[in-house]
């Protein structure tokens, strides 16, 4: 059994399981929603999870035209494909295999993203992250990072990639100092153990994409969430690849433990200011 530097000696267990859920969104984009609007609190400071896999352009062609965001960030990780973003702050940029987008819609942004591919395989995941209250309206900012510049570290069997946060010496390239936010790709070969440390009270969660893995005593499947105890104490987490090996996202972060008011695209902290949200959309005054 191969192992990547051992730095956890009291390591996080999995409280549950979740299979996410089919739907689509957009302009029909068929994907899975894993993180669900009644794990929001659960697993603040995050708001969703959505995984996108196909090979069939009737699956994803029709993309994600023009829509409002406020109050949040979303960061879109691409795995494979090629998709065209273009938003109302005059941001654009290609997000291709590998790459990050990273956007802050803040006080509001009107965007599209769209594939710029006619056939082949589009698979990724978006990933909703709250703003603090003090933030939400903050200016809208937009940042995409290509996959060769999004670091790494590598031992026997293990491949890591650091999209945010901190792992074993090696920075991500965008930090939020409220939230506090880890995100790690790992491809794990067969047997495979890696260890990350956690604050024993941010929250974390685990979904794996290709292979099997353990985490305890548990298995965690292709396309499941393990969603990681809480437990006072705990340093980190202990990941054990299957048979054939894994490949996962691991996210973490603070807990910000404010209310959390939602309606469709806009993530506020009162249902008072969600209403001002959707009056300064209908009005054009979002940026």
């Amino acid at each position: 059994m191969e192992q990547a530097t051992a730095t956890v000696t009291r390591p996080r267990t999995v409280e549950r399981l979740v299979q996410g859920r089919a739907t689509s969104d957009g302009a029909g984009v068929k994907l899975t929603r894993v993180l669900t609007q009644d794990l929001q609190r659960r697993l603040d400071p995050f708001l969703m999870l959505d995984a996108f896999g196909s090979d069939s352009r009737d699956d994803y062609i029709g993309g994600f035209p023009d829509h409002p965001h406020r109050g949040f960030e979303t960061i879109t990780y691409m795995l494979e494909g090629r998709m065209r973003h273009r938003d109302s702050a005059g941001n654009e940029g290609l997000l291709s295999s590998g790459g990050v987008q990273w956007m802050t819609a803040g006080r509001g942004v009107i965007h599209s993203e769209m594939p710029e591919q006619e056939d082949g395989r589009m698979e990724g995941f978006q990933l909703w992250l709250n703003l603090p209250a003090s933030d939400k309206l903050c200016p809208p900012w937009y940042r995409d990072i290509p996959g060769t510049e999004i670091p790494e570290w590598r031992s026997d069997g293990a491949t890591v990639r650091v999209i945010a946060g901190h792992s074993h010496g090696v920075d991500g390239l965008v930090e939020r100092p409220a939230t506090q936010p880890l995100y790690l790709d790992l491809h794990l070969a067969a047997g495979t153990r890696v260890e990350q440390p956690l604050p024993d009270a941010h929250n974390a969660f685990v979904y794996v994409y290709r292979g099997q893995l353990r985490i305890g005593d548990e298995e965690v499947r292709p396309q499941r969430m393990a969603i990681l105890a809480n437990t006072p104490g705990s340093d980190g987490v202990a990941i054990e690849a299957g048979p054939e090996g894994a490949r996962a996202i691991l996210v973490a972060g603070r807990p910000l433990r404010e209310p959390i008011a939602q309606y469709g695209p806009f993530v506020m902290n009162t249902n008072a200011e969600i209403f001002q949200a959707v009056e300064d959309f209908r009005a054009g005054r979002l940026a």
